[in-house]
């Protein structure tokens, strides 16, 4: 077990597993229970999905923590260079100098902001977020809707939320854990994800389903992921990454373990040994 103690003095856990290269992994290594679990299998999710990774990496040194959870819990004003900071105040509580990194969805995102602001990376992987042509703008308009529904308090409703439907989701988040995700997306309105010049091996992968087209009420917007790993895959791997579309997932299908690990693991042994 490692602490770090993050950008706004708050600390984390990290949990730290086996030995070989060093994986920074930001994932809940403690499984859901209950109430929690059961929802999270209602909409595809994995209650134990932080273990399964941490199990599936066997053979390297992984450093597991739940930086989103943390951020619900302690919100912050997030911006990149907190993000990378934060990141790398994990590396150092664990003792690694180097180490590769694996991040799904908006850790993906930060996973590549990391990487503009560090040498230490070996290798990064960035799931269900694409490197180029990310949807920054539409995850904006989604954020503030989000933001302005913390606002005005959850709404009456009289039947459960259908998984899928997000017209259904009453928003029981806090006005600061929704905040905080709002400063984030208005940092990166100016970031020019077609300007980034790396070094470090790279992996980006997506399902090929991986797309929301959200009603006015969270915007009315499209946040489209796959999109950009199918029709720029050609530049994408003339820009060094290895690109790799999982046929017939969505966002939250792609991100399991029997989906991730086939695809990750031997990159990531190949690029590490």
């Amino acid at each position: 077990m490692a602490e770090a103690t993050l950008h706004d003095g708050t600390r984390i856990d990290a949990q730290v597993h086996g030995d070989g290269p060093v994986l920074l992994l930001p994932v809940d290594p403690s499984p859901a229970e209950g109430p929690e679990a059961e929802a999270a299998r209602q909409w595809g999710a994995d209650p134990e999905l932080g273990r399964s990774l941490i199990e599936g990496f066997a053979g390297f040194r992984v450093v597991a923590f739940d930086y989103q959870g943390h951020r619900m819990a302690h919100p912050a004003d997030l911006t990149p260079d907190v993000l990378a900071a934060d990141l790398l105040a994990v590396a150092d509580a664990a003792g690694t100098e180097r180490f590769s990194y694996y991040g799904y969805s908006w850790l993906a995102l930060s996973g590549l902001q990391l990487a503009l602001r560090t040498d230490r990376l070996d290798a990064l992987v960035m799931g269900g977020y694409p490197p180029v042509d990310g949807p920054y703008a539409a995850m904006l308009a989604v954020t503030r809707a989000t933001h302005e529904m913390a606002l005005a308090g959850p709404a009456a409703s009289e039947s459960a939320a259908e998984p899928g439907d997000w017209d259904s989701v009453d928003v029981q988040l806090s006005t600061g854990q929704t905040k905080q995700f709002v400063t984030l997306y208005e940092a990166l309105q100016d970031f020019d994800d077609r300007a980034v010049e790396l070094s470090c091996p790279r992996l980006c992968f997506a399902g090929s389903e991986d797309r929301i087209e959200y009603s006015e009420r969270w915007g009315g917007v499209t946040v489209d992921i796959a999109g950009p790993l199918l029709w720029e895959r050609a530049e994408l791997e003339a820009r060094g990454w290895t690109v790799e579309v999982l046929d017939g997932l969505d966002h939250m299908s792609a991100m399991q373990a029997a989906a991730v690990l086939p695809v990750v693991r031997p990159w990531l042994e190949k690029v590490t040994s």
